[in-house]
């Protein structure tokens, strides 16, 4: 079957004009070539509206987004000012989740591509991965943001990441702390990568010797977590503030330190990343970087755009890296 809407072309062995027929109820169908028409568009999630239209504008007006993991903050609230500025300029979204594995992101372009999406937007992708490279390479538009692999070839919208974590430290080093303590799970995405750098260059450039000792690099679980806040106040050079590589990371060791009885910031300060909408509430008044989601998403929405509007005629690449800020607030 031929439909341009999905990328199994050939699934139900038919034309392109055999699905117009069924589609628009044509008589002289034959009944078995009807049902598997209606059965291969209903297995690949498509409305015959849909079919029909794409079929006769080869559009779907539609693009994908892919996240991460849409529990996170930081995604839900970026994820929902894409989708708002998308459907602004008469598009849709798809939306899909990966929850950090490699093999849901190739599912999940796959997925994309199969429904005939004229872009994608992806949130995050480790720092060497192929499938974003072979999707960029099939000439399908695509623009990532908040993340990027080492060698990008796509457009991106990000921070100054490394840039960031010099401007946590610094503060840091201003309030007199010289034990910062550094939690994050992962360096295999560029952002905590970068974050990383940041804490070790900002430690270098103080004179400071890295500690690996008071540095965190592990899943976030519990009982880990309260060996990790027991260990650093208890050193004989006790930590006396935590650099978190993420506000919803800082956030979870806010949560231990209360549960902990450690008083927070007269016991140890915590500074996180990234600014979302929870670190204002003021129960957690966390001090933290701003990574400018709001205009980082709304960049990407609008440079999908532009490229799947220009198709081959695209404009010269786009990879901005964008200014960290510093909001200060009371967990310091």
């Amino acid at each position: 079957m031929k439909i341009t809407v999905t990328s199994n072309e050939k699934k139900a062995g038919v034309s392109q004009s055999t699905v117009s027929r069924v589609i628009n109820n044509y008589p002289y169908i034959r009944e078995e070539t009807r049902q598997k028409v209606l059965k291969t568009i209903e297995e690949m999630g498509f409305t015959p509206d849909e079919v029909a239209r794409s079929l006769n504008k080869r559009k779907t007006a539609t693009i994908g987004l892919i996240v991460g993991d849409i529990s996170n903050s930081f995604f839900a609230e970026t994820a929902k000012i894409i989708i708002s500025e998308a459907r602004k300029r008469g598009f849709d979204v798809i939306l899909s989740d990966t929850d950090h594995e490699k093999e849901n992101l190739k599912k999940s372009i796959d997925m994309l591509v199969g429904k005939r999406v004229e872009g994608i937007i992806i949130g995050s992708v480790e720092r060497t991965e192929e499938e974003v490279e072979r999707l960029y390479h099939s000439q399908t538009p695509v623009v990532l943001y908040n993340t990027r692999t080492d060698e990008s070839p796509c457009d991106y919208f990000v921070l100054d990441n490394k840039k960031g974590a010099g401007i946590a430290m610094n503060y840091l080093f201003q309030k007199q702390h010289q034990r910062i303590g550094f939690v994050s799970p992962s360096a295999k995405y560029s952002t905590l990568h970068e974050r990383m750098e940041g804490y070790r260059q900002a430690l270098l450039e103080k004179g400071i010797p890295y500690d690996p000792e008071i540095v965190y690099n592990k899943p976030l679980e519990a009982e880990e977590i309260k060996k990790y806040l027991t260990s650093i106040l208890s050193m004989p050079a006790p930590v006396t503030a935590v650099f978190a590589a993420s506000d919803q990371i800082a956030v979870t060791l806010l949560e231990h330190c209360k549960r902990m009885n450690i008083s927070v910031p007269e016991e140890l300060a915590v500074i996180g990343f990234d600014d979302i909408h929870l670190s204002s509430n003021p129960f957690i008044d966390l001090t933290t970087i701003s990574q400018k989601h709001q205009v980082m998403s709304l960049s990407a929405v609008e440079r999908l755009i532009e490229l799947i509007q220009a198709k081959e005629k695209a404009p010269r690449h786009v990879q901005e890296i964008m200014e960290p800020e510093l909001i200060e607030r009371s967990t310091t």
